[in-house]
């Protein structure tokens, strides 16, 4: 079995305009949020073989946040340069390019790419994935490669503005 966690990063800060794109962090909002989700994946008791994340700044910040409430190191965090801007497409290709020894993958990366995968894997259609938001999709396969084009046994969606009305 493969369990597959894809996250859109929190909310960034737009603060300073003068910041590339790669260098915004996250804001207030997204500083609360991201540890709340990782909470949220722990109570569940998930458990994160390999953490892989967008080289962009908010990216990065979500995953450290992530991975202090899920007891992963932030050390063994790999940023891979093809989820930056990447499509569906290309987000599924770091996907099927993961070691099938590692039963539990997460990925952290940016819309629109990350809600196009999600709607094509899910089957679902939502109309985006929100900032922090948390798709994870349990497969009855034994290697990577196999994601698509097999439907998940599993899925749950969460995000941080779910329960807080």
């Amino acid at each position: 079995m493969k369990t597959l966690i894809l996250v859109r990063h929190a909310k960034s800060s737009w603060k300073d305009r003068s910041l590339p794109d790669r260098l915004r962090p996250l804001n207030k909002r997204g500083r609360r949020d991201a540890p709340f989700m990782g909470t949220r994946l722990a109570e569940r008791g998930v458990d994160v073989e390999l953490m892989v994340s967008s080289p962009a700044r908010r990216a990065i910040d979500t995953a450290e946040a992530m991975a202090e409430e899920l007891e992963y190191p932030w050390d063994e965090i790999v940023t891979d340069e093809r989820l930056y801007g990447a499509d569906a497409e290309e987000i599924l290709t770091v996907i099927e390019d993961q070691d099938d020894e590692i039963d539990a993958l997460m990925l952290v990366g940016h819309n629109p790419g990350l809600h196009v995968l999600v709607n094509g894997l899910w089957g679902a259609d939502l109309e985006n994935l929100p900032t922090g938001g948390v798709v994870e999709l349990v497969y009855d396969i034994a290697r990577w490669e196999e994601v698509e084009p097999t439907k998940p046994r599993q899925v749950r969606y969460d995000y941080p503005k779910k329960d807080r009305r």
